[in-house]
């Protein structure tokens, strides 16, 4: 049996130290420098000689950039082991940057090292992986939501230049970007997942003007937030800034979402775990009409529901993880639309439980949990709506039947009966010529 729910000693020993190094050196960071921004400015020079000895650090021990390649400067680990390490790295946004795992600069990098040029990946690449640059994915339409169909943002060639013209909304880090990768359409008469293509805009290009930078909830709104709506009026571009080739936006999109979109989940698993840590201090701290509240069978079952759900929920991650390192892309689509759907529903359920065992203090902004209850809707949205992601998991999994033949159901039992008797019938003649 090729079974096994075991990590090998060696890299289990480099998870121990990340975890240990991660709460001590990392997570305080993130309660003093807690803007969802804070931990992508390269050029705050505070919080940049905190963290380039982090970083060092990491590197010392083999960890920076785990998910590329030795070529460029990474491990170029499996997503069984990326998995793991952001089970971790998932407790706070600092610890990515401390490990050269930030999104979306990594998505961006990989990308980038997959199609980039040789002079693209001199300009664009090799900053981003030393983080000494921030870049923007600028996909995501105002009127188009999630249906890439609905996308208006055009390019064109005009002599030796690319022209953009449209509006992006909710591109995330533009703000404090050097560069955006954008996404338009190139080829209006051929289906968008054929006529689409993308481009490397630098921010300072002229024409590029920021509407407004969106926050999350809960955040102030008189305060610019980590989102860019941006309208790109005919921003020129010269044709080596074409990434790819024209009309391959999408097949260059899911090099970067499929890994990414694990490595989320992953992180949930992580954000769930502080909240379930949470729960499960607060019902023995707390006193009620007698007793502790870990004495109350239903507080009994907010820990029992809210371990289970969190076990199953990893181990789905991991199957996932693993699917993809077999290299069988038909499983890995499947089962990754499958933890991107839990990963909302197993935070929203957790999450809740534990901000109701600590009544009004949950509630206050005294602790973690109401930013992590904001995190539940948004978890249910980002890199596609839940529902998108529901409809390819029916559609995989349908590939694997067919309609039954007939009037009835293969499972009818009056058929299945009668072939079963037919099967057996020596036997059964010879059973009633014996009685």
């Amino acid at each position: 049996m090729a079974w096994d729910f075991e990590t090998e000693p060696e890299f289990q020993q480099k998870l121990d130290w990340m975890d240990a190094f991660v709460r001590e050196e990392i997570e305080p960071m993130g309660l003093l420098w807690s803007d969802s921004l804070d931990p992508f400015d390269v050029k705050n020079e505070t919080t940049r000689k905190i963290v380039r000895p982090l970083q060092e650090e990491v590197k010392k021990r083999g960890l920076w950039a785990c998910h590329l390649g030795p070529e460029l400067g990474g491990e170029g680990f499996g997503q069984v082991k990326l998995a793991l390490m952001n089970e971790i790295l998932g407790r706070t946004n600092w610890a990515s940057v401390v490990f050269g795992t930030q999104a979306p600069d990594t998505g961006n990098a990989e990308i980038i090292a997959h199609y980039g040029t040789e002079e693209q990946k001199q300009k664009y690449l090799q900053p981003l992986l030393n983080n000494e640059m921030v870049s923007c994915y600028s996909m995501t339409e105002p009127q188009a939501g999630a249906d890439p169909k609905e996308f208006r943002c055009m390019a064109w060639k005009d002599g030796d230049e690319w022209v953009i013209s449209g509006e992006k909304f909710f591109s995330s880090n533009a703000r404090i970007a050097e560069f955006l990768i954008v996404m338009a359409i190139t080829d209006p008469d051929v289906p968008v997942y054929q006529g689409a293509s993308m481009f490397l805009v630098p921010t300072s290009t002229p024409g590029i003007e920021f509407l407004r930078h969106t926050g999350l909830s809960g955040e102030p709104l008189d305060e610019p937030g980590a989102h860019g709506y941006i309208r790109y009026n005919n921003v020129r571009v010269p044709e080596e800034n074409l990434l790819g080739g024209p009309g391959q936006a999408f097949a260059i999109a899911q090099t970067r979402l499929g890994g990414g979109r694990i490595h989320h989940a992953m992180r949930t698993v992580a954000y769930i775990r502080k909240a379930l840590d949470m729960m499960c201090e607060r019902v023995l701290s707390r006193r009620t009409q007698g007793e502790i509240l870990a004495k109350k069978q239903s507080v009994q079952n907010y820990v029992a529901d809210s371990f289970i759900q969190i076990e199953q929920f990893r181990l789905l991650v991991l199957y996932a993880a693993w699917h993809c390192d077999r290299g069988d892309r038909d499983k890995a689509r499947t089962y990754i639309a499958a933890v991107k759907v839990q990963a909302a529903e197993v935070l929203h359920d957790v999450v809740r439980r534990a901000l109701h065992v600590h009544g009004a203090l949950g509630c206050s902004n005294e602790m973690p949990l109401g930013s992590m209850w904001n995190m539940v809707p948004w978890m249910g949205i980002m890199d596609g709506p839940s529902e998108v992601h529901r409809v390819t998991v029916a559609k995989q999994v349908l590939k694997e039947y067919s309609p039954s033949d007939g009037l009835w159901p293969s499972e009818f039992l009056p058929t299945k009966i009668a072939a079963a008797k037919k099967k057996f019938a020596d036997y059964l003649e010879h059973q009633v010529g014996n009685l």
